[in-house]
């Protein structure tokens, strides 16, 4: 069988590929992204992360509505975690949070 990050090369390149395509054409992206979900962590700032970690997991639908979130606490060093699904009242408080948010690529360097 060949190497996991031989896979993992093979899998990004096809990935990339499709996404290349659905920059082109507007009804294959509709079509593809249509089926995606997504997920992201949000780390709240820690003086010493190595101590505690905490932040947010978010997941959504193809749509991007939100369908579940929690609060996750971390002690690393300790090796203990725990999370906490999140309401929806304090969901709404995180969205409006997070409203500007925006992915962009860093291109400083």
């Amino acid at each position: 069988m060949a190497d996991i990050n031989e896979l993992a090369e093979k899998k990004l390149k096809s990935r990339m590929a499709k996404i290349r395509k659905c920059n082109k054409d507007e009804e294959e992206k509709e079509k593809f992204f249509n089926q995606l979900g997504t997920s992201f962590t949000v780390f709240f700032p820690n003086r010493n992360p190595d101590k505690l970690t905490d932040g947010l997991s978010l997941y959504t639908g193809p749509d991007g509505k939100v369908l579940f979130a929690d609060y996750f606490y971390q002690i690393p060093e300790e090796d203990q975690d725990a999370s906490v699904e999140i309401s929806v009242k304090d969901l709404k408080h995180i969205i409006k949070a997070l409203e500007d948010f925006k992915f962009q690529l860093d291109e400083s360097d």
